[in-house]
């Protein structure tokens, strides 16, 4: 039995919060009649003098639990008042009924003959315990769907969730109270408070109607809270402690006047751009100028719980204003950008004023602490940043032992309608706790402007708000109204010491509006005439505020203008600045810089030479013993897995390697070079075609692993492998952010068929290709996209090489003019990306070891095999991995047709696996001598001086293109104008495969 009374409760006649099971029922259930063995032992043994206790003293339901397990083994061995107690109760009695006094002495019978007549005459204990219990209900109500009824709208249009009368539990008027089985009468009336409330801070009861105006202020004003679907009572516990409590929201004169310097320049910087720039596009903030005293409010509060370093990503609204506000890049910088006449310093394209970033190191004034603030550059593709800002901010935390999320943290701001509406948000949240992705919290900041560009919420979502994703992972959501700045203040705090505390996501939705229409050009009245109509009438945030503080005494006036007057002599001096600049530097806009003993002082590289990325004898024999071991001892591995790597040993004895032991020598030989890899994506511990298996599973004991490429040497870099979960656009914009961290790690993002990257094909086109060329980043990630026409069908057989040589930035009718000594590294410096398509383990191995070992960094695209994982003839050689041996863009034919060039009447040029089915076919038809075939390795940048020493070699052989893919798909397209360029145009390039709708057909390829 439980009993969840007190016996105070009883003796007052209060309500108890459950009821117990009937007394007789438990004594069934605990215990057997008649002397026999109870099968529920209490805790602890009793002695007389604890069982004879007189009731009143009884003052714990556990205590109580305890009495009656000692009464159901003997009545007489307690008190004669728990005698009675129980018997009545058994009987039937209400608790507050079931206690009589103790009889009188030498007065047993009539004091037990009393009590029993006392059994049912209190007929008004139910009716108390009802409205008790409709009072827990009430409490909860408001703690569930308060936030339905919250004064969110700032416009008074309740355009922020979806129209519809307001919850019947909640107690809007005084005919809801019978909702609860209450009327009028009962507000005067005092009730328990429940444990789970804070709202009677040092009291434990209160009148009803105090009752509901507490949980009206804590719950239905300016902040609405969304927390009851969180499975933690403590976090509940929490939330319920920071907003419940009366007179939370307490702000010192200080704050107050620090919050209106905030706002006055989070207002006027706006009201500055607007008078000098009034044609340009800017995407202000006006209608939410409360979001600058916000991510102060968030950094002050992040850097005094010990924060060093803050990563942001931001959609373009207020993106101007954050950059002069909050990360404080200087403004005359920013007012260059609207001089369209000025002329760019760096290389690249640049990009539009408002998708520039900025990284800035400062004192944070409020705790007079050191503080990083980043905010990433970003494409218009909204939310498409979010992976990127998470992956970025995993690997500082990284690179600074940071375990926890205690120095490093990210903050994600979100329009409304993109925070509902774009697929990358969930696929973000869903990497917020994984081991390999988590960033320990991020603080989300949703502008919600009740509008997407023309489209109102009611046709933009199902949900009633925009932030009902973020429950899939239990985040708190705190919506306020952006014009009730000392409640934003307030939720941000909140927000902070979250994260602070239990290292979890949290959404703090700022309910306000947008003053003009999406952008500045643009005309909002044509589509929402009655909100425009209202906004037009709103006072601005910043009056309301300052009205408000005059009112209170806490400012003057005449401090208020005077404020104002600074901060707009601020901003002139800065424009008249701005008019002595003469050209744009991008790189003053760098999101990510890299240490400065990576680059020159300008910024160039060291060199423009490439190293020899073969290695010794001995390192290869070395790595290939660890691949083919288990470096832990009493570790069981699977029977096949101990068949692969006795293969592997007898392969390092030969001194030859596959395709996956050719990985493991390029991976453990940068480990131990000090070179940290980060290898993420579907099924990569294994290798989709169970080839790699850097993930060793004990098979006898549970989640037991072993990583032999951490037991490389002593002193290596970490290796981390991690299969990701099933999102390809999410992990790959994260791992791009990991990769911006630092130019010294090698990150590979592998997906598990080639063509599975097109779901990630906004980070491809919008960060990968165009990254440096935009925002003068360097970026050294490696995509490994498995590709092949082996079977499979339609959509497991390209990895679209099309699609990455297209957006190469390479002319195709321009032959380089390099010297012969440069010619290599200088193509790879000029070009956006580089793509490989490998035939050999050993040009594997080495293109993986000269993407570190080349003096700058650019993206990587490798289309990996599937069937040359097995193949017999794909093997190399340790002779192709030595010191003095180099990744071959382009391998030449080395068989009996370099006797008598003059005779090969055609030379193939190909790529990958394609050459294998070559050779045999050649063989089988006896054209050894006639045809040579030529393996180009490299494909972007074009291997423009090798293709021309072979076409010079063989004179009178026709030129000829070899692809699986058919002839509108593949590499044909790309290589074909670039072949003419490397013979001037004298020679035709022959193709005869036919274009198709499917990279291949069924069961089979053409």
């Amino acid at each position: 039995m439980q009993i969840f009374i007190t016996i105070s409760d009883f003796l007052i006649n209060r309500p108890f919060r459950l009821i117990g099971r009937p007394l007789v029922q438990s004594q069934a259930r605990l215990a057997a009649v008649g002397g026999a063995l109870r099968t529920f032992q209490p805790m602890r043994s009793y002695t007389a003098s604890v069982s004879a206790e007189p009731f009143l003293n009884g003052t714990s339901s556990n205590y109580v639990e305890e009495m009656y397990y000692a009464w159901l083994e003997n009545p007489r061995s307690v008190h004669k008042s728990w005698d009675i107690f129980f018997r009545n109760a058994n009987a039937g009695a209400p608790p507050g009924a079931a206690y009589q006094s103790p009889p009188p002495l030498g007065g047993a019978a009539l004091g037990l003959a009393n009590a029993q007549a006392m059994v049912g005459v209190q007929p008004n204990v139910e009716k108390l315990v009802e409205d008790h219990l409709a009072v827990q209900s009430l409490v909860r109500a408001y703690q569930i769907r308060g936030h339905h009824v919250a004064q969110l709208d700032p416009l008074g249009i309740m355009a922020a969730i979806d129209p519809g009368p307001p919850p019947s539990d909640i107690i809007t008027s005084n005919d809801k109270l019978e909702f609860y089985g209450l009327d009028e009468s009962d507000l005067d009336k005092v009730f328990r408070l429940p444990t789970t409330t804070f709202i009677g801070g040092s009291e434990s009861t209160l009148p009803l109607r105090e009752i509901i105006q507490r949980l009206e202020m804590a719950y239905c004003q300016s902040i609405g809270v969304e927390f009851m679907f969180i499975n933690d009572l403590e976090q509940c516990q929490w939330i319920r402690q920071k907003f419940e409590r009366p007179g939370i929201m307490q702000f010192t004169l200080e704050e107050k006047r620090t919050l209106l310097a905030r706002m006055v320049r989070s207002t006027r910087f706006e009201e500055f751009l607007q008078r000098k720039w009034s044609s340009e596009k800017r995407f202000g903030l006006e209608g939410c100028e409360s979001l600058i005293p916000a991510l102060k409010t968030i950094i002050d509060k992040s850097s005094m719980n010990g924060v060093e370093s803050i990563i942001m990503g931001m959609p373009h609204r207020g993106r101007l204003n954050v950059l002069a506000n909050v990360i404080r890049k200087e403004l005359d910088q920013i007012f260059c950008q609207f001089d369209s006449k000025l002329e760019a310093a760096d290389e690249g394209s640049g990009d539009v004023k408002y998708h520039l970033g900025m990284w800035h190191r400062r004192i944070n004034r409020v705790t007079d602490r050191n503080i990083t603030l980043s905010l990433m550059a970003n494409p218009s593709h909204l939310e498409a940043v979010d992976p990127v800002v998470q992956g970025k901010t995993k690997a500082e935390q990284f690179y600074c032992g940071d375990t926890e999320g205690n120095r490093v943290m990210s903050i994600l701001l979100h329009g409304d309608a993109a925070f509902a509406g774009q697929g990358v948000v969930y696929e973000t949240f869903h990497l917020s706790d994984l081991p390999s992705y988590t960033t320990h919290g991020t603080i989300h900041v949703v502008v919600n402007n009740q509008i997407g560009f023309t489209t109102d919420p009611r046709v933009a979502r199902s949900s009633s708000y925009p932030t009902d994703v973020a429950k899939v992972v239990n985040a708190p959501i705190f919506h306020v109204n952006a014009d009730d700045p000392e409640a934003v203040m307030y939720v941000c705090n909140v927000a902070a010491e979250w994260r602070a505390t239990f290292h979890k996501d949290v959404v703090v939705d700022l309910v306000c509006y947008r003053r003009n229409g999406h952008n500045e050009m643009d005309e909002p009245m044509f589509t929402q005439p009655l909100m425009y109509k209202q906004i037009k009438k709103q006072k601005g945030v910043l009056q309301k505020y300052a009205e408000k503080l005059i009112a209170e005494g806490a400012v003057t006036r005449q401090e208020y203008e005077e404020e104002i007057a600074k901060y707009d002599k601020i901003c002139e001096e800065a424009h008249t600045r701005s008019k002595d600049e003469k050209i744009l530097h991008i790189k003053h806009w760098l999101d990510s810089p890299w240490p400065v003993c990576f680059f020159k002082m300008d910024g160039q590289p060291k060199s423009m030479t490439s190293p020899s990325t073969g290695l010794t004898e001995e390192e290869l024999g070395h790595i290939g013993h660890i691949a083919s071991s288990v470096p832990v001892e009493d570790f069981t591995i699977h029977g096949g897995l101990s068949r692969i790597l006795k293969g592997r040993a007898a392969m390092v004895g030969q001194r030859v390697c596959d395709w996956a032991l050719g990985e493991y020598m390029a991976f453990g030989s940068l480990l131990k070079e000090g070179t940290h890899i980060r290898l993420s994506g579907q099924d990569v511990e294994r290798g989709t075609f169970s080839h790699r298996h850097h993930v060793l599973h004990d098979q006898n004991v549970d989640k037991r692993i072993c990583i032999p490429m951490n037991h490389i040497a002593p002193n290596q870099a970490p290796y981390t492998v991690c299969n990701s979960s099933l999102s390809e656009y999410g992990v790959l914009g994260f791992e791009l952010g990991f990769a911006m961290a630092s130019p010294n790690a090698l990150v590979l993002w592998e997906a598990q068929f080639g063509d599975f990257h097109n779901t990630a094909q906004c980070i491809i086109d919008q960060f990968i290709c165009p990254g440096q060329a935009k925002w003068v980043r360097q970026n050294g990630i490696v995509l490994l996209l498995p590709h092949g026409m082996e079977g499979m069908g339609p959509e497991h057989s390209s990895a679209r090489p099309e699609r990455f040589l297209q957006m190469c930035n390479e002319d195709p009718d321009a032959y380089p003019k390099f010297s012969a000594e440069e010619f290599a590294v200088r193509q790879l410096y000029d070009c956006n990306w580089i793509i490989v398509n490998c035939s050999t383990p050993a040009n594997y191995f080495h293109v993986l070891r000269r993407q570190i070992l080349q003096p700058f960094r650019k993206p990587l695209i490798v289309f990996t095999p599937k069937s040359l994982l097995r193949h017999p003839d794909a093997k190399s050689n340790f002779d192709d991995m030595l010191t003095g041996t180099h990744f071959q863009r382009l391998i030449p034919d080395s068989g009996p047709v370099c006797e008598k060039p003059d005779g090969v009447k055609r030379i193939v040029f190909c790529t990958g696996k394609v050459y294998y089915e070559l050779t045999r076919e050649r063989k089988n038809r006896g054209m050894d001598n006639t045809v040579a075939i030529a393996r180009i390795e490299q494909l972007s940048p074009f291997p423009f001086d090798q293709v021309k020493v072979e076409t010079d070699r063989y004179p009178n052989a026709d030129l000829v293109w070899c692809q699986e893919e058919h002839k509108n798909q593949g590499y044909y397209d790309y290589v074909k104008p670039r072949l003419r360029t490397t013979v001037d145009r004298t020679r035709p390039v022959r193709y005869d495969q036919p274009p198709s709708l499917t990279p291949a057909h069924r069961g089979r390829y053409q």
